[in-house]
């Protein structure tokens, strides 16, 4: 049995619940303690037996949004019930200025971000609102809609923010979560949106300095964006595009050989396997792979993890392929 699991970091200390568009978000009960240590356990429900929930209060809560005296309180009822009722995201979108009050929560929280005067409950209010949009970028009725209104680009300030309090990094990470909805559907039309915007400079950044939650979810997105192939070309058709991203990767790589991360480890192994796909990039890797990416460093992080540790022999693999070697077995320059 799988099980759909909320979770938010205990260091963050919000009221609420966000999914950060990670895989291991549905899993086997049995592996919550060890996929999300650090993090309460909001809510734990088979993935197959969805509640019934009073479609009146949901209609009356979607009313609510359109007054600021009441939104509030709907917009917190209503982002907890998003998983429970399908079809939510169609019903937010279709109803008359509810995206508009969406966005108005949004925009309100601007003046908050420079100079960093953000508070805990101006957080929690505008994640809740984050979180409907979510639902509305997870729903295949609404995704392309809201990709046509150019949504996800209201929330590109929050990911500039560099402030790391609670607040700001609980606002980071329900933002990246809206963009990993988005990337987790694998569709064409978000990876040729996403790659118009400035996501991957902005997910670089909090790949580099952001909580290891930030940098899971943000590496996540790369990732995606890496698999597709538009992506992985679009990243490799020039060098200060690639040596952005191998820099960035080589920099995680050293940080989680002294502070170890088998989850966050996972995607950025998975970024080096996809780049080394592409003839120019696995030339430069073999340059500037890191070495603990090639010897025993993360043996013992990835003894459980036969998936990663495939990834990484077929990485390994790939870059030695093609290599020119003399009879001591070194490594040649390409003639």
């Amino acid at each position: 049995m799988f099980y759909l699991i909320s979770v938010f970091p205990d260091s963050l200390g919000v009221r609420g619940s966000v999914d950060l568009g990670l895989e291991c978000i549905c899993c086997p009960l049995s592996r919550w303690g060890r996929e999300f240590q650090g993090c309460t356990v909001l809510e734990v429900k088979p993935v197959t037996a969805l509640a019934q929930v009073d479609r009146e209060k949901i209609y009356q809560w979607i009313n609510e949004l359109s007054s600021p005296e009441t939104r509030e309180n709907a917009l917190l009822e209503l982002s907890k019930k998003r998983e429970s009722v399908p079809d939510l995201a169609p019903m937010l979108w279709h109803s008359f200025g509810t995206i508009a009050a969406l966005l108005q929560e949004i925009v309100n929280i601007y003046p908050s971000i420079n100079p960093p005067t953000l508070t805990a409950h101006q957080s929690n209010r505008v994640c809740n609102a984050l979180a409907l949009l979510q639902c509305v970028a997870s729903h295949p009725e609404t995704r392309s809609a809201f990709l046509a209104a150019h949504i996800p680009l209201f929330l590109y300030p929050f990911l500039h923010t560099v402030s790391k309090t609670r607040p700001f990094e609980y606002l980071r990470l329900t933002s990246l979560g809206v963009i990993g909805a988005l990337v987790k559907t694998d569709e064409q039309e978000v990876i040729n949106f996403l790659l118009t915007t400035e996501i991957i400079p902005l997910c670089l950044r909090i790949m580099e300095s952001g909580s290891e939650l930030s940098k899971t979810v943000a590496t996540f997105i790369l990732q995606k964006i890496l698999l597709d192939d538009t992506g992985l070309a679009y990243i490799c058709q020039t060098y200060e595009r690639f040596s952005h991203v191998a820099m960035i990767l080589g920099k995680m790589v050293l940080q989680l050989s002294k502070e170890p991360s088998a989850r966050l480890l996972k995607h950025v192994v998975r970024c080096y396997l996809r780049l080394s796909d592409n003839p120019r990039a696995r030339e430069a890797l073999r340059q500037c792979l890191p070495d603990q990416l090639k010897d025993t460093t993360f043996a013992q992080v990835l003894k459980d993890d036969t998936t990663t540790k495939r990834w990484l022999a077929q990485l390994v693999k790939n870059l030695q392929e093609g290599q020119v070697t003399d009879p001591r077995g070194i490594p040649l320059p390409p003639q």
